[in-house]
Order: structure tokens, then C-alpha cells, then sequence
């Protein structure tokens, strides 16, 4: 096993190198993951192809700012693959929220993950009404945004603005096909930075390419 940092590891399987992370909750899967035990210690490996976050470390990702004791806000959890990568990492004095509208995904979220993870705060509301998220506290660290929404950066930016520290980072998964099927993935993409620059520096755009079509995941840091 190599450690790449605390946060995330890399651990050889079926003679590859995979990437993992430690298992918060001993013997849960959440998506049918491997399990490895190595030196006692159980780690579950984190699918590219099931998660963003995973697939931008891959291709490269410079900035990795989810660490023990964070705070994050997750926008759009889905059924929770990410988000529970993400609890792995915060650990049990970190804390996110997730949130998530489609009450279908939600409650496969709250069978499979929430009710697990006590690191985890589920708010069952639109991510475009963010003052109605009663149960936010403070700022948080990280604010991460994967919803198919043809407003999707404008989303993302009233909720950084509500609840994102300052030099706080802003992971936006730019879902092109749901924002404009006429026109290129690439100037959707140049299009929805500059929407990001009056209050972020971009600090990396990465495409997402070969594990999700269309998509990249921009980081940002917030200045206000």
C-alpha cells in the first residue's frame, strides 16, 4: 500500500494500483466496493467511474482540501457514493452536509449512507433556496456541487456566498449536456467560469474524460 497523504491511499488490487479510502464505518459498503484490510486497517476502494471527486484525482486534481475536521456542503448527495468517500476522509470531528432534493435518490441516501455516517447531516431541500437549510451551522470549508441543473453555477454561487468561508474552495461539476445540448462541451465549460471569476480565482478545470463524457470539475477558491 502506498500512502499518498492522510485523506486518500492508494493500494494495490488484482495487480493495480486503486485508489481508497479508510473505512469509517467497519464492514459498510455503500455502492458493492471492495473491502481490503491491510495491517488492520479496513480501507474501501473509491470507484472513478462511480465518482467525480475519484475521477478528477485520476486526471490530476492539484488541490485536495477535504481533510480530517472539515466542513463541507455537498450539493446534490444522489444516492451518496461521493458523499460517503467524503465522510471516510472528514472523519468523525468533521461534519457535511448533504443535500438533496429527488426523494427517490434521498431516501437511498438516507437507508444506505446517513443513517450510517453520524458525520453526515441530510437536508431534504432544493439547492435554490439555500436560506431554508435550517440545519447549517457556521461557515463550512469546502462547497461541492454536482446537480444536473441548467442553472447549476448560478446555484453554486448563491451557496458559496451564504455559507462558504473566505479562501474557501468551490468544486463545481460542470454537467455540460444539462445546461445546453446545442452547444460545445468546451465553451459551455468557458462560459460557466466566467460566471465564476467575479468571486473566485479558478485554481484547476479538469475534464473528467474517461470516466464521465461532457463533464469537468472546475476548483475555485472564494474571495468574496
Amino acid at each position: 500500500m502506498e500512502e499518498d497523504n492522510q485523506e486518500f491511499f492508494w493500494i494495490k488490487s488484482e495487480g493495480m494500483k486503486k485508489l481508497a479510502t479508510e473505512n469509517l464505518v467497519i464492514g459498510n459498503q455503500v455502492y458493492k466496493e471492495k473491502l481490503i484490510t491491510k495491517k488492520g486497517i479496513e480501507y474501501r476502494l473509491w470507484e472513478p467511474f462511480r465518482s467525480k471527486l475519484a475521477a478528477s484525482i485520476m486526471n490530476e486534481l492539484e488541490v485536495f482540501p477535504f481533510k480530517n475536521k472539515s466542513k463541507v456542503l455537498y450539493l446534490g448527495v444522489s444516492t451518496g457514493t461521493t458523499i460517503s468517500h467524503i465522510s471516510d476522509i472528514v472523519g468523525p470531528s468533521g461534519i457535511i452536509f448533504g443535500v438533496e432534493h429527488a426523494s427517490r435518490v434521498a431516501r437511498d441516501f438516507l437507508d444506505r449512507v446517513a443513517s450510517y455516517r453520524k458525520n453526515i447531516i441530510p437536508i431534504l431541500q432544493d439547492a435554490r433556496k439555500p436560506k431554508e437549510y435550517f440545519s447549517i451551522f457556521g461557515k463550512v470549508d469546502v462547497v461541492y456541487v454536482d446537480i444536473a441543473q441548467p442553472d447549476q453555477t448560478e446555484i453554486a454561487i448563491t451557496n458559496c456566498k451564504i455559507y462558504l468561508k473566505k479562501n474557501g474552495y468551490l468544486f463545481l461539476v460542470i454537467k455540460t449536456r444539462s445546461i445546453d445540448v446545442t452547444k460545445s462541451p468546451r465553451r459551455i465549460i468557458d462560459e460557466e467560469i466566467l460566471k465564476l471569476k467575479e468571486n473566485f480565482d479558478i485554481i484547476q478545470v479538469i475534464d473528467l474524460h474517461p470516466y464521465d463524457k461532457d463533464h469537468a470539475m472546475v476548483i475555485a477558491k472564494f474571495h468574496i
